[in-house]
């Protein structure tokens, strides 16, 4: 079995109930994160089972993100703004650089994503579970995902998402669906599972009347930084 417990332990003491991030006070001691991932690189995912193997990449990708931010902090926002625009550049190469060292292969966060995560599981509910660090990702899980546990986690990840008004509204006036843009960049991955996209948002949200032929628009995706300031 895969020990999460050094990383667990860091989202329980740095991560709040609403799944923002104390990255002032994490930054003071980023070498327990650092050393943790670091202990993962030599390891062999071939005996792992399928649903730990589920566990850790989506750790690692949040671990990762995370361990980026530390490396970093502070900053406002993933998406840079250098004179008002944003610094596209720099946006692409924080998921894209190959900077990410596990079972002795590099990694991007965009390969863990679309190329392991994606590929291999075929899951929507992972796009509520792995985190980007802004505050239009899904809420942070101060928890460690776990083998035992990552069905009712990913299963619980949807319900919290969907649910928050900020993420999924209805507007009964103008029978309009609001929806993050994450329903609009992998559209396909939740079509895989449901007829369309208020289909599936029906699945967690049945009191919404909802049609396939909903009208939908996206929301603003905000890049800030998800965090919280320690008192």
């Amino acid at each position: 079995m895969i020990d999460f417990a050094v990383w667990d332990s860091l989202l329980r003491q740095y991560v709040d109930q609403q799944g923002r991030v104390d990255y002032q006070a994490w930054s003071q001691q980023p070498e327990t994160l650092r050393d943790w991932l670091g202990s993962l690189e030599p390891l062999d995912l071939k005996p792992a089972l399928t649903d730990e193997q589920l566990a850790l990449w989506i750790n690692l990708y949040n671990a990762f993100t995370i361990s980026t931010i530390l490396e970093r902090y502070p900053i406002a926002s993933i998406r840079p703004v250098v004179l008002g625009i944003p610094n596209w550049f720099a946006f692409l190469r924080f998921f894209q650089r190959r900077a990410y060292r596990f079972s002795n292969q590099t990694y991007s966060l965009a390969q863990i994503e679309n190329k392991i995560l994606r590929d291999r599981w075929h899951d929507p509910r992972i796009h509520f579970a792995i985190v980007c660090a802004s505050i239009g990702c899904p809420l942070l899980r101060n928890a460690a995902y776990t083998a035992d546990l990552v069905e009712h986690q990913l299963e619980d990840d949807a319900q919290r998402f969907i649910n928050n008004l900020d993420k999924v509204r209805y507007d009964a006036q103008t029978e309009t669906l609001y929806c993050s843009k994450i329903f609009k960049w992998y559209r396909q991955d939740f079509l895989q599972v449901a007829g369309s996209i208020p289909d599936y948002i029906c699945t967690y949200r049945p009191d919404l009347p909802l049609t396939a032929a909903t009208a939908i628009a996206y929301l603003d995706y905000d890049w800030s930084l998800n965090q919280r300031i320690s008192s």
